[in-house]
């Protein structure tokens, strides 16, 4: 295999999580007069930081959320997660043809990382290489958080491949100096284009990437 060690993004590249958070969004965003088109929300809350989306939904709707609003958003995500939450297809077959250290960093907290990952059987590949923003402050397309995991891992940048699926995150890890592959689907395929960074639509291509 090419590179010593793989850092993997998680909501859209390990687990199916996507839809979930974001259509989220849209509706409770809907409840306090913030009118977003789905495919347009993909667009622009796809790997931002939840602070990013509150603030956009609160400029739409002309007024201030409430404060329970994230804590309403993480319970109603939670319980979809545990219920409907699926590993992306292939990732399991994957990972299991992989035999070099391998890491999780997302922006989300490490508690959803962690229900994610153990919703669909996926935390015992991960567990002890979970790397979540919050736990350094410092959210993608900041690129400190791909630093951080590959200097826990032990490993130098050049070592390192890092796999996203958003434009933040594939931003993030180009200014720290990875190389990155970025899994698209339809809702980032044309901006994913426009990044000049090897594109993938299944597992078994990436793989090929990998060698």
């Amino acid at each position: 295999m090419k590179y010593k060690c793989i850092i993997f993004d998680c909501d859209g590249v390990l687990v199916d999580s996507e839809a979930i958070s974001i259509g989220t969004l849209v509706n409770m965003a809907k409840t306090h007069g913030a009118f977003i088109d789905e495919i347009e929300a993909h667009q622009l809350f796809l790997g931002k930081s939840l602070e990013f989306c509150f603030d956009y939904i609160a400029d739409l709707a002309n007024k201030k959320l409430p404060d329970t609003f994230e804590a309403e958003f993480r319970k109603c995500t939670f319980e979809s997660f545990q219920k409907n939450l699926k590993p992306i297809e292939g990732i399991h077959e994957l990972l299991a043809k992989i035999n070099v250290p391998i890491a999780v960093a997302s922006n989300g907290p490490a508690d959803k990382i962690r229900l994610n990952l153990t919703a669909t059987q996926l935390i015992d590949k991960f567990e002890g290489n979970i790397f979540s923003a919050y736990d350094i402050n410092s959210w993608k397309p900041n690129p400190e958080l791909y630093l951080h995991a590959a200097r826990t891992m032990g490993f130098d940048v050049q070592d390192c491949v890092v796999i996203e699926d958003s434009p933040a995150g594939v931003q993030a890890a180009l200014t720290a100096g990875f190389d990155v592959f970025g899994f698209t689907n339809h809702a980032n395929f044309d901006a994913l284009q426009q990044m000049n960074i090897p594109l993938f639509d299944d597992m078994a291509q990436l793989h090929l990437l990998l060698q």
